[in-house]
């Protein structure tokens, strides 16, 4: 994970609203720096998506953004979401169809997502060894990627923690 990372620390330690601020402060430079509107309304969505480290669907962000903005549309999201990610501040979660804020914003990266399916949160790791052994694996096939992003689903340590030592897979004795 990147240094300046904002994702979730230990339980009871850990300010989301630090990670809002930090997310709109990359925000604010990066676009300042490539000359692209900052808008209102973009800020809000991302400051949205990053009050807690769940993955949010567009039209649960429409009826958050409800109370700033009575008039947004569902185009309204999809816009501010569209410009979010060309700008790399939010990652699309494809299983949930739902969104992220991105916790290494400004650099080109692959996703390896780890979501827990108690709690919803959303973890993005670097796991660079994991992303070099399915690229070479793409490479022996010849494969010409687009897009790649792994996610994965279980429980985080937390939720992990919670259940006990008896059913971490759920696949015991199959």
């Amino acid at each position: 994970m990147a240094a300046d990372s904002a994702r979730p620390a230990p339980a009871g330690e850990h300010d989301h609203q630090g990670c809002i601020d930090h997310a709109l402060s990359r925000a604010d430079k990066l676009c300042a720096e490539r000359g692209v509107r900052f808008t209102p309304l973009r800020r809000q969505v991302l400051a949205l998506i990053w009050e807690n480290h769940e993955a949010v669907k567009a039209y649960d962000l429409l009826e958050l953004l409800k109370p700033f903005d009575p008039s947004a549309k569902p185009a309204t999201v999809y816009r501010a979401l569209d410009f979010l990610m060309e700008q790399g501040f939010i990652h699309r979660v494809e299983s949930l169809n739902a969104f992220i804020g991105c916790s290494d914003v400004g650099r080109q990266h692959e996703l390896l997502l780890l979501i827990c399916d108690r709690c919803h949160t959303v973890e993005e790791r670097a796991a660079s060894s994991v992303m070099a052994a399915v690229a070479a694996e793409i490479v022996s096939a010849g494969f010409q990627v687009r897009y790649k992003a792994l996610e994965i689903h279980g429980l985080c340590t937390s939720c992990a923690s919670r259940q006990g030592p008896a059913g971490a897979s759920g696949s015991e004795g199959s």
